[in-house]
C-alpha cells in the first residue's frame, strides 16, 4: 500500500500496520505529526535542536512501544503524550521550564479583556456588560482576511501569548483538536483547558481588534 493511502487507513488498522513495521504506515505518521511536534516541544524547550532530538525521542518511542499501545486514546493524543513528556523531562533537566499544568498562573491575575471595557456590577440596568463593545470589523476583516499582513499579525499574537495559552490555542484552533485530547495531550483538566483557550483567543481578538481598528 503506498504511503499516501495510510491516510484512508482507519484507526485499527494503522495501529495493526505499524505493529506490523508497515514502512509506509510509520513513514506517513511521521510526515504528517513531525511539524505539530516539533511545534509543541518548542513550547518546554527553548532551543530548535533540542526540539528536533525531543520529537526523534517520540519517534524511537513510538517504534519501540507500539506493541503496548492499547488504543484506550487516538494514536494521535498517544503520540502528543509521549512527546510532551519528554519534553518536559529535557525542558527540566536543563531549567527552562515546570510541568504544564502548573503554567497557568504566569499570567493569572492580567486580565484578557481591559476590565474598563465593561460596566461595573452595580450598574443600574446592565451590570458586567460591555461599555465599550468590539469594533464592527467585520467588513474590513472580510477585506483584510486575504492579506499577508493579517496572517502576519496572528502569527505574531499567537507567539507573544503566555506558553501554556499558545499551545492549547494552537492544538484547538489551527489543528482542530477536540477538547478532550488537548487535556489528554496536555494532562490539563478541562476548566483549565477551557481558561486557557478562552484567555488566548481573547487576547489574539484584542490583537486583531486594534490592527484593523487602525486600518478604519
Amino acid at each position: 500500500m503506498a504511503v499516501i493511502a495510510a491516510k484512508h487507513t482507519s484507526e485499527a488498522e494503522l495501529i495493526d500496520r505499524l505493529r506490523r513495521g508497515d514502512e509506509a504506515a510509520f513513514t506517513w505518521l511521521v510526515d504528517t505529526y513531525s511539524p505539530s511536534l516539533k511545534r509543541l516541544a518548542l513550547a518546554f524547550v527553548s532551543v530548535d535542536a533540542v526540539a528536533e532530538e525531543v520529537v526523534q525521542e517520540t519517534w524511537l518511542a513510538v517504534l519501540t512501544g507500539i506493541g503496548r499501545f492499547e488504543g484506550r486514546s487516538s494514536v494521535k493524543t498517544w503520540l502528543f503524550k509521549i512527546l510532551t513528556n519528554r519534553a518536559k523531562t529535557r525542558g527540566a533537566r536543563e531549567k527552562r521550564t515546570v510541568p504544564f499544568s502548573e503554567l497557568e498562573p504566569e499570567d493569572r491575575d492580567v486580565p484578557a479583556v481591559s476590565p474598563d471595557r465593561f460596566l461595573p456590577p452595580d450598574h443600574p440596568n446592565f451590570p458586567g456588560h460591555w461599555s465599550t463593545p468590539p469594533h464592527p470589523w467585520s467588513g474590513v476583516a472580510e477585506q483584510a482576511a486575504v492579506q499577508r499582513e493579517t496572517i502576519e499579525v496572528l502569527r505574531r499574537g499567537l507567539e507573544s501569548l503566555p506558553r501554556s495559552q499558545r499551545v492549547v490555542v494552537t492544538l484547538r484552533d489551527v489543528h482542530g483538536w477536540p477538547a478532550h485530547e488537548v487535556c489528554a495531550a496536555l494532562a490539563l483538566s478541562e476548566a483549565n483547558q477551557r481558561v486557557l483557550l478562552h484567555r488566548g483567543r481573547s487576547r489574539l481578538r484584542s490583537t486583531l481588534e486594534i490592527y484593523f481598528a487602525e486600518d478604519m
